[in-house]
């Protein structure tokens, strides 16, 4: 793989590709298929998978070619049990195993959009006040995942 990024760094197309070992076009058609997959796309209509979308991608992956579901049984095993199980599932874990694992890649990817969004606020804010900027956003985000949660079950 060319430059190291991060883990949690986004993947274009072309590397989450080359990562899952699959065809590009694999990928858009899976994207037309499974409501979950929703890269960012940017100018141009550029993918950008987020480390989760990779998770989730290999985990399909899995079912699809190593278990030998359809993509109508994949598709009822994320209704039924969510992507986390999917993504636990092609990590060969258990779901205990694997939730910590996600939800500490979704807390740094937190981290940095609170950072950012503090950092580019009003620089006239006090110390006082960046702080309490952090904890609201913070707490929007625990929001949007109790949120994202409940949808998914």
């Amino acid at each position: 793989m060319g430059l190291d990024k991060s883990p949690d760094a986004f993947r274009t197309i072309s590397e989450a590709a080359e990562e899952l070992d699959l065809p590009q076009h694999v990928l858009r058609f899976w994207e037309t298929r499974f409501a979950t997959i929703k890269p960012l796309k940017r100018g141009g209509g550029r993918r950008y998978y987020r480390p989760e979308d990779v998770l989730l991608l290999r985990g399909i992956r899995h079912l699809l070619y190593d278990q030998g579901f359809t993509i109508k049984g994949v598709q009822k095993i994320l209704k039924d049990q969510g992507p986390r199980y999917v993504i636990a599932v092609g990590e060969g874990k258990g779901l205990d195993e694997i939730i910590p694992l996600i939800e500490e890649a979704q807390a740094a990817a937190d981290e940095a959009e609170i950072e950012e969004a503090v950092m580019t606020a009003d620089p006239s804010l006090d110390e006082e006040s960046r702080e309490k900027l952090s904890e609201v956003l913070r707490e929007l985000l625990e929001c949007k995942r109790i949120l994202e949660r409940a949808r998914e079950h």
